[in-house]
């Protein structure tokens, strides 16, 4: 994976749309540079969202999310010939959005978006029901770009699944740049075409639904048979303190006419996601063919006492020739690896996650941490019941006291029936 330098440069808009009226929203510049401080991916668009969500009250409230004014982008990657490139963002409560762009000999595309927005963000969602990070995952319908041109699109242009509409506009974005130097040729959107009328890009439903689809034979299987996967360490800053901490090894399980095992990598995946102070989420990507995210959360146990816990896993698998969505799963009600805050989880033995009927996570040597980390190392671990072989031995006493008051208890009904007996009348 490349290492890449960054730069952003936010610029504050007032913008009138249509009869909408004005709102402030935020233009965002992303310079993505290689090894070498030449531009290898560039970007520069206006975007806001429009989600509609649940309430307190079990009815559903639209809201308008739009990029605040403290924009990052960690985890941009410049991409190759084998590699896609990866256009990414990070903003307001724990917010993200990022793009997949791939690309053949003579041209490039945007394949698909992600987007995660946290419930958490009291001042965008004032009563949701349900808290946390959401990720929506779907596919573009860009056009084919040719290398070296700019894409260019300042119409404003829709995307939609689930509950989410995404609105674009002002775009211009180059991946796979050559050389370090923005091409000067445009290739427009079809929105901009003068004898075009404005183009609304087709619905894409059930974009966060677990996919059916039989995975295609297989750029992502690993040979037979498989072994267990090497565990990796991830972990994520806020600042300059790390404030979760990761250590797993991790195996997806996938159903299919024959089952298919694959093991993650630790040394082409790379990790990002956001802490809070009651939830916190890690992403994981292997760089061109699985996306997994890891949702947690506080709970109370009494008035002095709060335990975290593994609250929702997101899994997409990706075609690894050229970064489609193959299938995408998730589970918001795992409720597994609990500890209390400030204490971390340990479970060295192979756990499974059930994410859905299609898809489960196998975990190995699993330690983590994603709450109140300090001096960047693990806390004293809590660990899983598989772990503790202790256990073993009160199960064996017990079981062995039961039996042996078993025995006791029918010697004595025994004995006292024989005693009955002998003083019946005669």
């Amino acid at each position: 994976m490349d290492a890449a330098r960054r730069s952003s440069r936010p610029l504050v808009l007032l913008l009138l749309l249509g009869a909408c009226g004005f709102f402030q929203s935020y233009a965002v510049e992303v310079d993505v540079k290689d090894d070498s401080n030449a531009t290898c991916l560039y970007a520069k668009w206006m975007m806001r969202f429009v989600i509609k969500y649940e309430t307190n009250s079990s009815d559903y409230k639209s809201t308008t999310l739009n990029l605040s004014s403290s924009v990052t982008h960690n985890g941009s990657v410049c991409g190759n010939d084998t590699q896609a490139a990866l256009l990414a963002v990070q903003f307001g409560e724990g917010h993200s959005w990022s793009a997949n762009f791939t690309k053949t000999n003579e041209t490039y595309q945007e394949d698909f978006i992600t987007f995660t927005y946290n419930t958490n963000d009291t001042a965008v969602f004032p009563d949701a029901k349900r808290k946390g990070p959401v990720t929506v995952v779907l596919r573009d319908n860009m056009h084919p770009v040719q290398l070296n041109d700019v894409f260019v699109c300042q119409s404003t242009e829709f995307l939609e699944a689930e509950n989410v509409t995404q609105i674009f506009w002002n775009v211009t974005v180059q991946a796979f740049v050559q050389n370090g130097t923005i091409g000067k040729k445009e290739s427009r959107c079809r929105a901009d075409m003068p004898t075009s009328a404005p183009t609304v890009l087709p619905t894409t439903a059930n974009a966060t639904t677990a996919s059916t689809t039989t995975l295609s034979p297989a750029p992502t299987a690993t040979p037979k048979p498989v072994e267990t996967p090497v565990t990796g360490n991830y972990s994520l800053k806020r600042g300059n303190d790390t404030c979760l901490l990761a250590s797993v090894g991790l195996q997806l399980n996938v159903s299919q006419d024959k089952p298919l095992l694959i093991n993650i990598n630790p040394k082409t995946t790379s990790a990002d996601g956001a802490c809070g102070n009651t939830t916190a989420m890690l992403k994981l990507n292997d760089g061109n063919s699985t996306l997994i995210a890891f949702t947690f959360a506080v709970k109370n146990i009494s008035a002095s006492a709060q335990k975290f816990y593994l609250k929702e896993v997101n899994v997409t698998l990706l075609n690894r020739l050229n970064g489609s969505v193959i299938s995408h799963a998730d589970n918001n009600n795992i409720s597994q690896w609990d500890a209390f805050l400030g204490s971390s989880y340990m479970c060295n033995k192979e756990q499974t996650l059930e994410v859905n009927e299609n898809l489960q996570i196998n975990t190995f040597n699993l330690w983590i941490q994603p709450f109140r980390v300090t001096a960047n190392t693990f806390s004293t671990a809590q660990e899983c019941s598989l772990d503790d072989d202790s256990i073993l031995i009160p199960v064996v006493v017990g079981a062995a006291l039961a039996g042996l008051i078993a025995i006791i208890v029918v010697a004595y009904i025994i004995g006292r029936r024989k005693s009955y007996a002998g003083y019946q009348t005669l």
